[in-house]
């Protein structure tokens, strides 16, 4: 979990790269992970990686139930924002049963920017796409 643009999917797609990926931003998936959760799920009996999973947070009793049932563990990997394991459903639902991995946005150190350039660092921020891309730079 982490903020958006943090690099979360970006990192999890290629450390689980045999893991098939379902983005619950699309609204498509969504709907039919929130109106037939266990018809969504079965469809991903070798697990997946499930990103913004907080959008669908009735699939947390629905996982519960396949990770009690099952030995394996790193079955699915769940992506999401901060706040999603605040709610109460999920963090009951799951406990014991995940570990978390909470990422940042880049380090100073591991952007590599050097302290003269400063106005691109704030431009940028530690957002890694930021750094990927070709932004317009406002202070030239």
């Amino acid at each position: 979990m982490g903020p958006r643009q943090s690099g979360k999917t970006t990192l999890v797609r290629a450390v689980f790269d045999s893991k098939v990926y379902v983005s619950l931003e699309n609204l498509d998936i969504r709907l039919f992970a929130r109106e037939d959760p266990r018809g969504f799920l079965a469809n991903y009996p070798d697990g997946a990686i499930l990103d913004e999973v907080q959008h669908v947070p009735i699939l947390f009793s629905y996982l519960q139930q396949i990770l009690d049932e099952s030995n394996t563990s790193g079955l699915f990997i769940l992506t999401g924002s901060n706040n999603f394991l605040l709610q109460e459903n999920i963090s009951q639902s799951l406990a014991g049963r995940v570990g978390y991995l909470h990422l940042l946005p880049l380090s100073i150190e591991e952007i590599g920017e050097k302290e003269d350039n400063i106005n691109r660092l704030l431009l940028k921020g530690g957002y890694p796409y930021l750094y990927s891309t070709d932004v317009v730079d406002l202070t030239q």
